[in-house]
């Protein structure tokens, strides 16, 4: 009875569901924009020794430009928010030879692949056609 009441009171829009603000961010939409270009020029030009961005590093220049501290896992989804995603690098053989794997997979692979013989489609069941 006291929702009914309630609506009777304040109306028909009482009800409906609101986001909560939340926190303000740390970072002003100026300082997220500073942040992409600086991250656009990769981390070799900040000091590192891999072009790898981890969030630990970005939280240290984030740290370093802005003087806002941010926990490694928080980067990650503030990384999100500003269309970033996770990166792994691949991990190859420097040795690698790609006109010899591209060789293997067309001439080789085939060989090896297994295909059964006289293959022709097969039923168990007694009422269909390709029985018997």
């Amino acid at each position: 009875m006291r929702w009914r009441d309630v609506r009777a009171q304040r109306g028909d829009g009482v009800f409906e569901i609101r986001t909560s603000p939340g926190r303000p961010p740390r970072l002003s939409r100026a300082d997220q924009r500073r942040l992409l270009r600086l991250l656009v020029k990769g981390p070799l030009a900040h000091g590192h020794a891999t072009d790898v961005w981890t969030c630990d590093r970005v939280a240290q220049l984030i740290r370093r430009m802005f003087g806002v501290r941010y926990h490694r896992d928080h980067v990650g989804r503030l990384l999100g928010q500003l269309g970033w995603s996770y990166q792994k690098p691949e991990r190859r053989a420097l040795e690698r030879d790609e006109a010899r794997i591209e060789h293997w997979k067309r001439v080789r692979w085939p060989q090896l692949k297994k295909k059964p013989a006289g293959w022709a489609p097969t039923s168990s069941s007694s009422t269909s056609r390709g029985s018997g």
